[in-house]
């Protein structure tokens, strides 16, 4: 285990890295200071993953996990602050409004230019270089690497989309993050149940993460699934774990990383 000031990294035996970009709950005390009291609480988390995800160790899987909230940046969007979802709201590399709209911070407070720099710097630099890192290990050790980027969020957010969301949404870049095959397989690991309600590259088709590196070509897969709260856990404060809920949607979650260290 490598444990540092901006992230930890467990590192596996297997060629599946699993990178949780948005568990952090963690705002240095200056910047805290210049947010709105409502920001403290960090209520757009995607909450409890590093608990849900916890199985994969286990089976050998490597576990990246941030201490920063998304609050302070967003470890998925590119450095250059470039817009995930051009036409549609978005939230910044430095975010300013909560996913509801909201302004995060205090009049006049927000980050300008060499703030977003500093925080490059400091933690979106250190996370991208340690997932890097672990992904050329892996692939050096077993031939090739998958990447899979785990996230959830609150399954009705009218300022960021119409309607209720898929308890899950499988994002592939429609298809150019990894191979027909691996897509294929986990569609199908989709589609063999009827509790859960999915999507293939709807709404989410992976952010900067699974569309930087995946790489298919090169030997690198990566795939992102973002889960609604409502699958494991009440969508209110203080977003409580439902261990009745988890432990149905469990049996899914494990059966698509088996998928993906079978994968070949």
């Amino acid at each position: 285990m490598t444990e540092t000031s901006t992230f930890s990294l467990h590192r596996g035996n297997t060629p599946l890295l699993i990178s949780l970009p948005h568990v952090g709950t963690e705002i240095p005390a200056a910047v805290a200071a210049r947010l709105l009291p409502r920001a403290l609480a960090c209520e757009d988390t995607d909450w409890h993953l590093e608990q849900l995800y916890s199985f994969a160790r286990a089976l050998g899987a490597s576990l990246l996990v941030p201490r920063c909230s998304r609050y302070l940046i967003d470890l998925n969007r590119p450095p250059e602050n470039a817009a995930m979802y051009p036409g549609a709201n978005n939230t910044e590399l430095c975010p300013t409004r909560f996913f509801s709209g909201e302004p995060l911070y205090r009049d006049g407070q927000a980050p300008d230019p060499a703030e977003v720099a500093a925080r490059v710097a400091s933690h979106w630099s250190p996370y991208h270089r340690a997932l890097q890192a672990e992904l050329a290990r892996l692939q050096a050790a077993h031939g090739h690497a998958v990447l899979f980027d785990g996230h959830s969020i609150r399954s009705e957010l009218p300022w960021l989309f119409d309607g209720r969301l898929p308890n899950l949404s499988l994002g592939t870049a429609s298809g150019a993050s990894c191979s027909p095959g691996l897509r294929a397989a986990l569609i199908a690991r989709l589609a063999g149940q009827s509790a859960f309600s999915h999507v293939c590259d709807g709404r989410f088709k992976g952010g900067y993460i699974t569309r930087h590196y995946g790489r298919p070509a090169q030997g690198v897969q990566a795939v992102q699934l973002e889960m609604s709260w409502d699958s494991y856990m009440d969508e209110a404060p203080p977003w409580p774990w439902r261990v009745e809920r988890a432990a149905a949607v469990l049996p899914l979650l494990r059966a698509l990383v088996e998928t993906m260290l079978a994968w070949q």
